[in-house]
């Protein structure tokens, strides 16, 4: 048996995310490894860190056994101590250390991917001791390495790849958290649609409409007289969507319409990663 058909786009992804990721760090010097990104609190070196652990535990490893400093501030929750460990065992890594750690996780993975025939509702073990099915799994890596894929371009200045598989993942995994953000974290009126216009290399026009109940769905058809609209490029969107940027930040970037109040309220909740 081979790779489930369900499975294949967020394979594919993953490898084109993770092969631009080690063709962006091969010709590193040890001073780019310690480059800031818009990841808080991570440096290059750290990103990387926690790719090669992300595969680690797509792999099954066993998690390194390690305590954390008492001093980062970047890390407030016990999901962010769980997803630090990876981060800070590898913290005085070497470039050579860094980029064969890399290389050899990889070769593992795509031989885990050529052998892998398991059903997409396989349940496999997820961060934090949650289960989850492989379907999920594959999706959220996918998603994440594309992620940490653009933290790494705009810390080295080398922008790209903002329309491959590994965008389009982002595109749906984002989407799908849009109607929660709008009717309950962000609070939009009851019987009111909002409307989400994107542009540039990944383009879409959805609505969210908010029912009686308070419940959000998300719709391809637009709207008349929406509530609120939001008109922004693909890159911001990602930006603003993974906790990248805030808000005021981008401010220029984001044509906002309507209840300014509600407008708000929909930015200042935008992040869907932890």
């Amino acid at each position: 048996m081979s790779l489930h058909p369900t499975l294949q786009p967020y394979a594919d992804a993953w490898t084109h995310s993770i092969d631009a990721i080690s063709e962006l760090v091969q010709p590193l010097v040890e001073g780019e490894w310690n480059r800031r990104t818009p990841c808080p609190g991570w440096s290059v070196r750290d990103v990387v860190s926690h790719v090669i652990g992300l595969d680690c535990e797509m792999l099954g490893d066993p998690r390194p056994i390690h305590t954390l400093p008492r001093d980062l501030f970047h890390v407030t929750n016990e999901y962010q101590r769980y997803m630090e460990m990876q981060v800070d065992v590898r913290r005085h890594h070497t470039a050579p250390e860094m980029t064969s750690e890399l290389e050899y996780v990889i070769i593992r993975r795509n031989r885990q991917l050529r052998n892998e025939s398991r059903d997409p509702g396989h349940k496999v073990r997820g961060h934090v001791g949650t289960e989850l099915t492989l379907e999920e799994a594959m999706r959220n890596h996918a998603f994440n390495v594309w992620v940490h894929e653009q933290d790494l371009r705009a810390a080295l200045g080398r922008p790209g790849n903002l329309d491959s598989p590994g965008a389009h993942i982002a595109r749906d995994v984002l989407l799908a958290a849009l109607p929660r953000l709008v009717a309950e974290d962000a609070g939009a009126p009851r019987s009111s649609a909002i409307v989400i216009d994107v542009h540039g290399p990944v383009e879409f026009l959805r609505t969210i409409r908010v029912d009686i109940q308070g419940r959000g769905t998300l719709e391809t058809a637009p709207a008349l007289g929406p509530a609120a609209t939001l008109t922004l490029d693909w890159e911001t969107y990602v930006r603003l969507a993974c906790g990248r940027v805030t808000p005021e930040a981008v401010a220029d970037r984001v044509k906002a319409e309507g209840d300014p109040q509600l407008t708000g309220a929909i930015l200042r909740n935008f992040t869907v990663t932890p």
